[in-house]
């Protein structure tokens, strides 16, 4: 008898304080561990510019290291304010800097998962493999 082995998508969803007081290495490290279990991140929340570079920059070195690696996928949607009124904009603007960059999401998944990110303005649409 042949064993089939059905694998489903998992869908990680982590708060921002999961990784808020880590540095920029610890906070890569811990994404990396899930990406490479196969995993989708849904984050609250998004990384700085310079940790979605290092991201991407430790990903292309795995990607000959790593057996089946091919990188990963990465989008964020966040609220837009530019064509909100003053006070709106006011708003957001404080809501920013209280909260910081929390209103955002990032989805972060392995390429051998996600086929392909979509992202208007309004929406974000993951294809899967």
């Amino acid at each position: 008898m042949k064993k089939t082995s059905i694998k489903g998508l998992t869908l990680h969803f982590m708060p921002y304080s999961e990784i808020a007081k880590l540095d920029t290495v610890e906070r890569i490290k811990k994404l990396l561990k899930i990406i490479l279990d196969n995993k989708v991140i849904v984050l609250q929340g998004k990384l700085k510019p310079e940790e979605e570079t290092r991201l991407i920059e430790d990903t292309m070195i795995m990607i000959g290291n790593i057996k089946g690696f091919k990188g990963v996928e990465l989008a964020v949607i966040s609220p837009d304010s530019e064509n909100a009124g003053f006070f709106d904009k006011m708003k957001f603007g404080l809501a920013k800097a209280l909260v910081g960059q929390q209103a955002a999401i990032t989805v972060i998944g392995p390429a051998t998962v996600v086929k392909e990110m979509k992202r208007d303005p309004r929406k974000l649409e993951v294809m899967m493999r």
